[in-house]
Protein backbone atom coordinates (compact mmCIF):
# COMPACT_ATOMS: atom_id res chain seq x y z
CA UNK A 1 0.00 0.00 0.00
CA UNK A 2 1.68 3.30 -0.94
CA UNK A 3 1.02 6.25 1.59
CA UNK A 4 0.93 9.86 0.07
CA UNK A 5 2.76 12.47 2.27
CA UNK A 6 -0.20 13.33 4.27
CA UNK A 7 0.09 9.88 5.91
CA UNK A 8 -3.30 8.34 4.05
CA UNK A 9 -3.63 4.99 1.33
CA UNK A 10 -2.88 6.50 -1.76
CA UNK A 11 -6.52 6.28 -3.00
CA UNK A 12 -7.73 9.40 -2.76
CA UNK A 13 -9.65 9.26 0.24
CA UNK A 14 -8.57 10.23 3.48
CA UNK A 15 -7.55 6.49 4.91
CA UNK A 16 -5.20 5.75 7.64
CA UNK A 17 -2.63 3.15 7.31
CA UNK A 18 -2.81 0.08 9.12
CA UNK A 19 -0.23 -0.36 11.29
CA UNK A 20 -1.55 -3.57 12.49
CA UNK A 21 -1.83 -4.84 9.06
CA UNK A 22 2.08 -4.21 8.30
CA UNK A 23 3.04 -6.20 11.54
CA UNK A 24 0.88 -9.15 10.96
CA UNK A 25 -2.30 -7.90 13.03
CA UNK A 26 -5.41 -7.55 11.93
CA UNK A 27 -7.37 -5.24 10.26
CA UNK A 28 -8.18 -2.36 12.61
CA UNK A 29 -6.05 -3.82 15.35
CA UNK A 30 -2.12 -4.17 16.33
CA UNK A 31 -1.91 -8.08 17.03
CA UNK A 32 0.92 -8.41 15.69
CA UNK A 33 3.10 -5.86 17.81
CA UNK A 34 3.55 -7.16 21.22
CA UNK A 35 5.21 -4.18 23.12
CA UNK A 36 6.59 -0.88 22.44
CA UNK A 37 9.63 0.84 24.45
CA UNK A 38 11.28 4.36 23.61
CA UNK A 39 13.81 6.01 25.88
CA UNK A 40 15.57 9.12 25.38
CA UNK A 41 19.31 10.02 26.89
CA UNK A 42 21.27 12.96 27.91
CA UNK A 43 24.64 12.47 25.68
CA UNK A 44 26.36 14.59 27.99
CA UNK A 45 25.43 12.95 30.91
CA UNK A 46 25.62 9.46 29.62
CA UNK A 47 29.41 10.27 28.63
CA UNK A 48 30.39 11.94 32.13
CA UNK A 49 28.73 8.59 33.84
CA UNK A 50 30.80 6.57 31.68
CA UNK A 51 33.86 8.62 32.74
CA UNK A 52 33.14 8.31 36.53
CA UNK A 53 32.56 4.81 36.53
CA UNK A 54 35.41 2.77 34.42
CA UNK A 55 33.72 -0.43 34.22
CA UNK A 56 30.04 0.64 33.53
CA UNK A 57 30.85 0.36 30.16
CA UNK A 58 32.01 -3.40 30.80
CA UNK A 59 28.80 -3.91 32.69
CA UNK A 60 26.28 -2.41 29.64
CA UNK A 61 27.70 -3.54 26.63
CA UNK A 62 29.44 -6.11 25.17
CA UNK A 63 32.77 -5.51 23.44
CA UNK A 64 31.64 -5.75 20.23
CA UNK A 65 29.22 -3.31 20.62
CA UNK A 66 32.27 -0.75 22.16
CA UNK A 67 33.83 -0.13 18.69
CA UNK A 68 32.92 0.82 15.34
CA UNK A 69 32.82 -1.84 12.51
CA UNK A 70 36.20 -0.40 11.74
CA UNK A 71 37.83 -1.15 14.68
CA UNK A 72 37.54 2.38 16.24
CA UNK A 73 35.87 3.44 19.86
CA UNK A 74 32.80 4.03 19.30
CA UNK A 75 31.99 7.72 20.54
CA UNK A 76 29.68 8.47 23.43
CA UNK A 77 26.83 9.50 21.57
CA UNK A 78 26.67 6.13 19.60
CA UNK A 79 26.99 3.83 22.78
CA UNK A 80 24.22 6.32 24.36
CA UNK A 81 22.06 5.39 21.57
CA UNK A 82 22.72 1.93 21.66
CA UNK A 83 22.14 1.89 25.95
CA UNK A 84 18.58 3.91 24.91
CA UNK A 85 17.99 0.83 22.45
CA UNK A 86 18.39 -1.37 25.60
CA UNK A 87 16.11 0.69 28.25
CA UNK A 88 13.44 0.76 25.51
CA UNK A 89 13.93 -3.13 24.71
CA UNK A 90 13.42 -3.70 29.20
CA UNK A 91 10.06 -0.84 28.78
CA UNK A 92 8.72 -3.05 25.99
CA UNK A 93 9.14 -6.18 27.85
CA UNK A 94 8.06 -4.67 31.33
CA UNK A 95 11.13 -4.36 33.13
CA UNK A 96 11.83 -8.29 33.38
CA UNK A 97 14.05 -8.71 36.95
CA UNK A 98 17.45 -10.07 36.07
CA UNK A 99 17.65 -8.25 32.57
CA UNK A 100 21.19 -8.77 31.57
CA UNK A 101 22.41 -6.12 29.30
CA UNK A 102 24.77 -8.14 27.00
CA UNK A 103 21.70 -10.69 26.35
CA UNK A 104 20.35 -7.16 24.22
CA UNK A 105 23.03 -6.45 21.93
CA UNK A 106 22.48 -3.94 19.27
CA UNK A 107 24.39 -5.22 15.98
CA UNK A 108 25.12 -3.09 12.57
CA UNK A 109 24.47 -4.90 9.36
CA UNK A 110 26.63 -4.41 6.33
CA UNK A 111 24.06 -1.75 5.43
CA UNK A 112 24.71 0.19 8.31
CA UNK A 113 21.09 -0.92 10.03
CA UNK A 114 20.93 -1.10 13.17
CA UNK A 115 19.46 -4.83 14.59
CA UNK A 116 18.91 -6.66 17.89
CA UNK A 117 20.20 -9.50 18.97
CA UNK A 118 19.08 -11.26 22.16
CA UNK A 119 20.01 -13.96 24.13
CA UNK A 120 20.02 -15.80 27.41
CA UNK A 121 17.61 -13.63 30.22
CA UNK A 122 16.11 -11.77 27.32
CA UNK A 123 15.53 -14.31 24.78
CA UNK A 124 13.83 -16.68 28.10
CA UNK A 125 11.36 -13.54 28.60
CA UNK A 126 10.47 -13.07 24.45
CA UNK A 127 10.02 -16.94 24.10
CA UNK A 128 7.33 -16.61 26.90
CA UNK A 129 5.49 -13.57 25.46
CA UNK A 130 5.90 -14.97 21.78
CA UNK A 131 8.55 -12.49 20.64
CA UNK A 132 9.71 -13.41 17.83
CA UNK A 133 10.84 -10.54 15.74
CA UNK A 134 11.83 -6.95 16.97
CA UNK A 135 12.27 -3.39 14.83
CA UNK A 136 14.50 -0.72 16.05
CA UNK A 137 15.87 2.78 15.17
CA UNK A 138 18.21 5.06 16.67
CA UNK A 139 19.31 8.50 16.52
CA UNK A 140 21.10 10.85 18.15
CA UNK A 141 21.31 14.41 17.83
CA UNK A 142 21.96 18.08 19.39
CA UNK A 143 23.03 16.22 22.68
CA UNK A 144 20.15 13.54 22.95
CA UNK A 145 20.09 9.83 22.01
CA UNK A 146 16.86 8.11 20.99
CA UNK A 147 15.53 4.77 20.34
CA UNK A 148 12.33 3.26 19.54
CA UNK A 149 11.48 -0.58 19.38
CA UNK A 150 8.17 -2.61 18.68
CA UNK A 151 8.24 -6.34 20.02
CA UNK A 152 6.74 -8.18 17.73
CA UNK A 153 5.33 -11.98 16.92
Amino acid sequence: MAIDRAGTAGTGRNTAYDVGSAFGGGAGGVGGVLGVGIDVVSVDRFARALGRTPMLAARLFTASELVTPRGGARPAASLAARFAVKEAVAKALGVPRGMDWHDCVVVSADSGQPTLRITGTVAAVCAGRGIRHWQISLSHDAGIAAAMVLALR
